[in-house]
């Protein structure tokens, strides 16, 4: 490495273990749990000529192979990294929370579609079955997200599981409540009601999770990272000039990276040298902010002049 360079690394090399793996088991669970209601309620479904619970079942379905998605994304996310890709496949968990993000609006465009056609033609739907299969669903989906509900905060991936299952027992709830009307009142356009208020329910918190999906995609820099003060920590550091290239971004949830050049006076690292230097910059940043992984390229004053010269 020529001279006035070095690279420091703040918890060595970035590891494949991804913030979703250790709620993999718990996923298993739900995804489990997700089928077997998904089952139950398309009987329930046809034996009370509910289209409500039909559709519940058809959301159940979609929240399975989002769950289901996320096992994989988890499953290539902790393969190790290899010579072409040397962040190994953790950016696969992102990529699945995408894909959640445009299941679950697809499934609010599904059920608005569903409500309208209710209002066109009403059915003649059975209540106290519906609430029978309805009060199944909720107990399950309950389950679900408390088996998760730790989990999405530390992962982008299980959060779009997590908001697959909220999604899914707001449907349940809706379901019972529409179920009771018609009972009690003999109004059918209660079920369609209920439909439109699940898809409302949905469409918010996917357009969070879509926001934030993109703001990784994007190496957009990381929501509790401000740079300014990142860059302003790295200048109040004795010795430092500048620094310049200061970069900040997420591979996945849990996983955080920056990489910086630090201008550095001649003299200061003359005096402390290079390996001291960096303790100071790796301490400076793993104490104030919570990044995964650190990259300083030390530069002497007139460095970034010479580079310049050399691009051009």
């Amino acid at each position: 490495m020529g001279a006035g360079h070095d690279h420091g690394h703040a918890h060595g090399a970035p590891t494949t273990g991804t913030a979703a793996a250790a709620y993999r088991g718990r996923l298993r669970v739900a995804l489990s749990i997700t089928l077997t209601v998904m089952v139950v309620e398309i009987i329930g479904g046809l034996m009370a000529d509910s289209l409500a619970l039909v559709a519940d079942a058809a959301h159940m379905a979609t929240d399975a192979v989002g769950l289901g998605m996320a096992l994989l994304a988890i499953h290539f996310a902790n393969r190790p990294p290899s010579g072409n890709r040397t962040f190994g496949y953790a950016r696969a968990e992102i990529l699945a929370a995408l894909a959640n993000c445009l299941l679950l609006l697809g499934v609010g465009g599904y059920v608005l579609y569903e409500a309208i056609h209710r209002f066109v033609t009403p059915a003649d739907t059975e209540g106290g079955l519906t609430i029978v299969f309805g009060l199944i669903g909720l107990v399950a989906n309950t389950i679900s997200l408390m088996l998760l509900l730790r989990g999405q905060k530390d992962s982008l991936n299980v959060r779009g599981a997590f908001l697959e299952v909220v999604a899914d027992a707001l449907g349940s709830v809706a379901v019972i409540i529409s179920a009771v009307v018609i009972m009690t009142t003999g109004w059918q356009a209660a079920d369609p009601i209920a439909s439109i208020l699940i898809s409302i329910m949905i469409v918010p918190r996917t357009w969070k999770l879509l926001h934030e999906t993109l703001d990784v995609l994007l190496e957009a820099a990381p929501k509790n990272v401000d740079m300014a003060e990142v860059r302003a920590h790295i200048l109040a550091l004795p010795g430092v000039e500048d620094v310049h290239d200061l970069h900040a971004w997420t591979i996945t949830s849990g996983m955080p990276v920056l990489s910086a050049h630090v201008v550095v006076s001649s003299e200061v690292l003359n005096a402390i040298g290079h390996e001291k230097m960096l303790h100071e910059l790796q301490g400076c940043l793993g104490h104030h902010f919570d990044v995964e992984h650190c990259t300083f390229q030390l530069e002497p004053s007139g460095h970034a002049e010479h580079e310049a010269k050399l691009c051009h």
